[in-house]
């Protein structure tokens, strides 16, 4: 017998956040996220992602034993700027048994129909900072902190529930060139070239993170905002989850593999961020923020071996001018700098082919793909 359960107290909680670090206990590749950001997921004080949205938690008991989570997000702004009536599911976890995950699935839209909506779709998470996607190829590879990791059976439960493909995503593998290679020297040359041309700024050049974050964090976000903006199920991101999002980046970064670009009006028309990929910290301390954790986690900052290119932006009114060299000239060159072979990207929508088209002049590979499902509610 399956029993579903709403999450509201601070146990259940911390049962929903927890299960999947159990679930994948014998997984290599799995990175969970942090702990405390899934116990706050809906309580807007701690995380300001949630702010206009509604949301509710479920955890799924087969014969009394924790076996399944999931949460469903109803994000206002979103379905108002689509002119949708939708709800995502997300942190969506199970044992492989499709009796559960049609339960948890169940409960979702149930919340849904409360609430007068016509249709489920998912992974999605509050916004393009949450994790999004359900992992179908590229199982035998680490995960990282930024991204879902699921056991291939999901994508079975999700088929006999009757969902279909929506958003497709894929991750490369990318190697930057060396310094005295060809193509270092042309990104190089490009990249000096359009900065004198446009009369453009790197900021990393002369500030600290925290100095960039502090007196640019709004232009940025509008630089973000507009870049994204006509990718799938985009949502801008505003008001106090902006602060969220930089506070996690003032942790996380390294100024070396950072880029960020101004104009003589002092805009941000361009940015870059690569993350040092610490997944394997994360998950050597279970998702969970300790002191060793932090300490290990700076250190490893300092020099990583492996980065994760997490974000490219441009203004679309300047792409295609070599912005991106812009970025790049200064991002090669510390990359070679620090001897750093692995570069792998984030996930990249399958539609968005300018930022794919990118990789054409690497030596690169796609080592992963993920998707997001639909279905009508009946």
């Amino acid at each position: 017998m399956i029993n579903i359960v709403e999450v509201k107290t601070k146990k259940q909680w911390k049962e929903f956040a927890t299960f999947p670090i159990r679930l994948y206990k014998n997984c290599p590749n799995y990175v969970p996220a942090f702990v405390a950001d899934d116990i706050n997921m809906a309580n807007p004080k701690k995380n300001a992602a949630a702010e206009n949205c509604v949301v509710k938690a479920f955890l799924a008991y087969k014969n009394g034993v924790l076996c399944g989570r999931v949460a469903g997000i109803i994000n206002l702004q979103s379905n108002e700027l689509f002119k949708q009536k939708r709800v995502r599911f997300s942190r969506f976890d199970s044992v492989d048994d499709k009796e559960v995950a049609a339960a948890l699935i169940n409960a979702v839209e149930a919340f849904a129909k409360e609430h007068s909506l016509d249709e489920i779709h998912g992974p999605w998470g509050f916004n393009d900072t949450d994790r999004e996607g359900m992992l179908t190829s590229g199982f035998d590879i680490m995960g990282s902190y930024a991204t879902n990791y699921n056991y291939p059976y999901y994508n079975e439960h999700m088929s006999a529930l009757g969902f279909e493909k929506e958003s497709g995503w894929v991750e490369s593998k990318i190697r930057f060139p060396d310094e005295g290679e060809s193509l270092y020297e042309r990104f190089c040359k490009l990249g000096e070239y359009t900065k004198k041309r446009y009369n453009l700024k790197d900021l990393c050049e002369t500030m600290t993170v925290k100095q960039i974050i502090k007196k640019y964090g709004d232009k940025f976000f509008d630089c973000f905002n507009a870049a994204y903006s006509d990718l799938d199920m985009f949502v801008e991101i505003k008001g106090n989850a902006k602060k969220t999002v930089l506070d996690q980046f003032a942790l996380m970064v390294n100024r070396d593999y950072l880029s960020v670009l101004v104009d003589e009006t002092d805009e941000v028309v361009a940015f870059c961020v690569i993350l040092p990929s610490f997944g394997k910290i994360v998950k050597k301390h279970d998702g969970k923020m300790t002191l060793p954790f932090i300490f290990e986690l700076f250190s490893y900052l300092k020099k990583p071996d492996t980065l994760e290119l997490t974000l490219i932006a441009v203004r679309p009114e300047y792409k295609k001018k070599g912005y991106t060299a812009g970025c790049f000239s200064r991002l090669i060159k510390n990359i070679a700098k620090n001897k750093v072979k692995t570069v792998v990207s984030c996930p990249t929508l399958e539609s968005n082919t300018s930022v794919r088209a990118q990789w054409n002049a690497f030596d690169h590979e796609i080592i992963k793909s993920r998707q997001t499902y639909i279905k009508k509610i009946t």
